[in-house]
């Protein structure tokens, strides 16, 4: 019987979803097919997904078919023994062709996965995203990735093509281990099972789609949602929609998937709905999984399309009656008067932002208002109110009245001069809205006449300078004055004296604390207290060598060190200094004499190796270590479920072990040390394996 069905697709799939992550192993060239699974827990039954990660594997699977096996693993939280097998399905492929035909008719993935696996022809026409794919140049690839792409938004239409099964026998206290195998001979081509291990106590409620927003404009709708959150629960999507919050309706006929869109490299879904304006409209989702499972609804969002006004108000003339009044008169046609309440009047202190409305109520037929409540500075934006719940505002005009008052005298100057001649400066910032800045004036002399040092007014209110520390002045003056936007300058402050520092070495630190613990010495120190300080020194020297070697530098943010490199039986004496910025070093701290016993740590042991022993059920430990002093070894074992913990202690001649208490699907991490007789232990080594 031929078959022949032309495919018009003008839509795509979640690139999340079980399908895509198997198309984009198509290309992977000289890999070795494999079956990879993934499964939905439910109440009572435990469904099952497969794919083939190539075209020709898939081709031949739909010949000759796949074996489902399920082994129980543990019951009742024990693991048991000898799993015991239950074959699922023998032979599970496809279903012939005429149980397709009538299904068809009504089913477009069935209609697609029909052609895909029985169709004489498959020939492929589409749009936007899925372009690429349906122009590979293999018809067999276009056949698979269609396959694979109808059996993902559909379970039914995939257990039909032998790509699903629905297991309805597990038991609530048992945990399986399911496989699904190729029936294809290793001698037409060899692939790789796939299994999952699971039971029925992991089932969990689908999760209720997250982060739903709609945006309404001029008689649209903009829906929005992240579907990465949970691309591992929903490949697609219901959106629907109300006018009563109570009768909710699809208004996609199809499951909207992010593939939709143009740009599927953005994390969000974003879907447009054309609607009327000023009426309530509410919307809600609901995610479908690859089962074809309908998700809980999100939360419901709300709101009304409203119509943009037309028209926008423009400043254009600022008389001025007296330094607190202005005539403001702008320009609005006359067309746009019935659509407007009326306009209203905002005022900033700066250009861009905290406008506040000062003015409600004006007349929609008005085109000036004096104001009498200005400011130095003032800005002002005109808004429309439309009738219909929109506005349109202005760009801002700039109103600043005559200005002949300066500033108030600056107060509250301090400042510092560091080692190196630097001076920073800070001082109390004046409240006059309309400041523009200070200048800042010095002298090295109080009877000279203080010159600028700024060359503009500075607008912070600190200040940094350089004097040069070695001159026969030993201190140095500074004023400041206000400046507003007028150029009125205010009083000068009152002076500030800063003596200049002087070139003494720094203060030496000390000791205040050492130990010697795991072979290594552990010093603490307290800072030098002199505030030119650039950095600490710590020096060292070993047993009966005469010179010093520095071991440790901090800009003095530490006052601590650990000091790993000192050898067993060894004796060292510590010195700490302080050198200031003008590199003037310190005398050196009273000296610490310390003795280093022996007992450090070993080196860690070679050849620890671990390996599966299937015949007896065990994996099988190993290692070599030639130290004759080692009285004992150390055995740890973790888990991806339990932590590290001693498992065993052996003699130091044994270099093997066996490990009987293990469970399949486990990765389990084993760690060894020696314990020397002298009380040493050398470092940890690990080996970690799938059971």
């Amino acid at each position: 019987m031929k078959f022949k069905l032309l495919i018009i697709l003008f839509f795509v799939t979640v690139t999340t979803c079980f399908s895509q992550n198997q198309l984009q192993k198509i290309d992977s060239i000289e890999k070795k097919p494999e079956i990879q699974v993934i499964a939905r827990i439910q109440k009572n039954k435990i469904l099952l997904r497969w794919a083939v990660t190539t075209p020709i594997a898939w081709k031949k699977l739909n010949k000759y078919g796949y074996t489902i096996e399920r082994y129980t693993v543990t019951r009742d939280n024990k693991t048991l023994t000898s799993p015991e097998k239950v074959i699922l399905a023998k032979v599970l492929k496809p279903e012939p062709l005429e149980n397709w035909e009538k299904l068809i008719e009504s089913n477009d993935n069935a209609a697609i996965l029909a052609q895909a696996i029985y169709g004489e022809d498959f020939a492929v026409t589409g749009k936007n995203n899925l372009e690429s794919i349906v122009n590979l140049s293999e018809e067999t690839e276009q056949r698979f990735t269609f396959a694979l792409f109808s059996a993902d938004k559909d379970f039914e239409i995939a257990k039909k093509a032998g790509l699903g099964f629905e297991d309805s026998t597990p038991k609530i206290n048992e945990k399986y281990a399911y496989r699904v195998l190729s029936n294809v001979p290793e001698t037409e081509l060899s692939i790789d099972y796939g299994g999952l291990f699971l039971g029925l106590k992991e089932y969990e409620p689908l999760p209720k789609p997250m982060d739903f927003t709609a945006h309404f404009t001029d008689s649209n709708t903009m829906l929005s949602w992240n579907f990465k959150t949970l691309d591992h629960a929903y490949g697609s999507y219901y959106i629907e929609r109300s006018i009563d919050k109570i009768n909710f309706k699809r208004i996609t006929e199809k499951p909207y998937t992010s593939l939709n869109q143009q740009n599927s490299n953005n994390n969000r879904i974003f879907y447009v709905d054309s609607i009327v304006n000023n009426t309530m409209y509410s919307y809600r989702i609901q995610g479908v999984s690859s089962f074809g499972e309908l998700g809980p609804y999100s939360q419901i969002v709300s709101g009304k399309g409203k119509a943009i006004l037309k028209f926008v108000p423009h400043l254009t003339v600022k008389e001025f009656k007296d330094d607190t009044t202005v005539n403001l008169i702008w320009e609005f046609p006359k067309e746009g008067d019935d659509e407007i309440s009326g306009f209203e009047l905002n005022r900033s202190d700066a250009e861009d932002n905290n406008y506040k409305t000062v003015v409600k109520n004006i007349s929609p037929k008005s085109r000036n208002f004096v104001y009498n409540k200005l400011s130095a500075t003032n800005y002002f934006t005109l808004t429309a109110i439309g009738k219909n719940g929109n506005s349109r505002t202005s760009f801002p005009m700039l109103v600043q009245p005559v200005d002949s008052i300066p500033p108030s005298k600056p107060i509250g100057l301090k400042g510092v001069i560091d080692s190196l001649g630097v001076v920073k400066l800070s001082w109390t910032h004046n409240k006059e809205k309309d400041l523009l800045g200070y200048r800042i004036y010095k002298a090295y002399n109080p009877n000279e006449e203080y010159s600028q040092v700024t060359i503009s007014p500075s607008e912070p209110n600190t200040f940094e300078d350089k004097v040069v520390v070695k001159t026969l002045n030993s201190k140095v003056y500074y004023k400041i004055i206000a400046v507003d936007y007028r150029f009125n300058m205010s009083d000068f402050s009152e002076p500030l004296i800063l003596k200049k520092p002087d070139l003494i070495a720094p203060a030496s630190p000390a000791f205040t604390n050492y130990e010697i613990k795991d072979g290594s010495v552990f010093l603490e120190w307290a800072n030098s207290s002199s505030e030119d300080v650039a950095v600490h020194q710590l020096y060292r020297k070993e047993n009966d060598q005469k010179d010093w070697i520095l071991v440790f530098e901090t800009n003095n943010k530490e006052e601590k060190f650990q000091d790993k490199s000192v050898k067993d039986g060894s004796l060292y004496k510590y010195a700490i200094f302080a050198k200031d910025e003008s590199n003037l070093v310190s005398n050196p701290s009273p000296g610490v004499n310390l003795f280093v016993p022996k007992y450090s740590v070993m080196p860690a042991i070679k050849g620890f190796f671990a390996q599966v022993n299937k015949n007896t059920n065990t994996i099988d430990l190993s290692w070599e270590y030639s130290n004759n002093e080692v009285d004992n070894f150390e055995i740890y074992k973790a888990s991806n479920k339990d932590s590290l913990q001693l498992i065993q202690i052996v003699t130091g001649k044994t270099k093997r072990l066996s490990d009987p208490t293990i469970t399949i699907n486990t990765i389990y991490k084993y760690g060894i040390r020696a314990v020397f007789k002298d009380g040493r232990t050398s470092q940890m080594d690990f080996y970690t394996i799938k059971f």
